[in-house]
C-alpha cells in the first residue's frame, strides 16, 4: 500500500467484492463499478521541492563552514566543488522525492484530491461505466498512495442525489480505510451505494439486466 504500486490481493479478496457488488445490484438497475489504483499522480512537484530544500541546506552548511573558518573549510578555490555538492544534493533529495512519505509531506490534500478526481473521470471514460441503457453507471475508487475515495456516478444519477448523500458513501469506508481494511472499506462503500441507488433508482422485476462487470478493477 505504501508503494503506490497497487494492493496484491487475493482470489478471496477479489471474490468479497464482486460478491458485495451483486448484492448490491440486486434491488437497483444501477451499475456498480468497484476499483483500486496505486496512485492517482505522478507529482513531479513534490521531488523538485524536496531536491531544492535539500540542495540548500547542503549550500548553507557548507557555506556556513567556510564563514566560520573551520579547518576543513571553503575556499575561494573551492567553489566549483560548492556548486556540485549543492548539484548533487538536488539530485539527491529529488530522488527522495519519489518515496511516498516525502510525496504525502510536499503535497496538499487539495492537490491530491484532484489528482484523484481526474483519475476517476478519466478510469469512468475508459472503463464505458456510463454505457448502461440509463446511463445509471457509478464508479467506486480507491486511490492507495492518496489515501482516498472518490465515488463518481453517471451524470442522470448526480443530478437526482444531492451531494451529501454521495458524501455518505465515501464516509461509510474511512474507518476501515484508515485502519488498512482496503478491502472491508471498498465492500463497506458499495453496500451503502447499493442503498441509496436502491432508493433513487429500484429495481424492476424480471428486467434488470447485470450490464457491466461485477469484477474488481485493478491498476497502478
Amino acid at each position: 500500500m505504501e508503494t503506490g504500486k497497487g494492493l496484491p490481493l487475493t482470489a478471496d479478496e477479489r471474490r468479497r467484492i464482486r460478491l458485495a457488488v451483486q448484492e448490491a445490484e440486486q434491488h437497483t438497475n444501477a451499475e456498480i463499478v468497484p476499483m483500486i489504483v496505486g496512485r492517482s499522480g505522478l507529482y513531479r512537484d513534490a521531488q523538485h521541492r524536496a531536491g531544492i530544500i535539500l540542495a540548500l541546506a547542503i549550500f548553507t552548511i557548507l557555506l556556513t563552514t567556510e564563514i566560520l573558518g573551520l579547518p576543513w573549510g571553503w575556499h575561494a578555490s573551492n567553489a566549483a566543488w560548492l556548486i556540485l555538492a549543492t548539484i548533487l544534493a538536488y539530485g539527491a533529495g529529488a530522488g527522495l522525492g519519489r518515496l511516498v512519505p516525502i510525496i504525502r509531506l510536499f503535497t496538499t490534500s487539495d492537490r491530491m484530491h484532484h489528482k484523484v478526481r481526474l483519475r476517476a473521470e478519466r478510469a469512468f471514460a475508459q472503463h464505458a461505466v456510463s454505457r448502461t441503457r440509463e446511463r445509471t453507471g457509478v464508479l467506486i475508487m480507491v486511490s492507495l498512495l492518496e489515501h482516498q475515495i472518490y465515488v463518481l456516478p453517471d451524470q442522470p444519477l448526480f443530478q437526482r442525489v444531492p451531494m451529501e448523500r454521495w458524501t455518505l458513501v465515501v464516509q461509510a469506508a474511512i474507518g476501515r480505510l484508515k485502519a488498512g481494511d482496503i478491502v472491508g472499506g471498498i465492500c463497506q462503500s458499495i453496500q451503502t451505494c447499493g442503498i441509496l441507488l436502491a432508493e433513487v433508482c429500484p429495481g424492476r422485476p424480471g428486467d434488470n439486466p447485470d450490464e457491466l462487470s461485477n469484477e474488481l478493477v485493478e491498476e497502478p
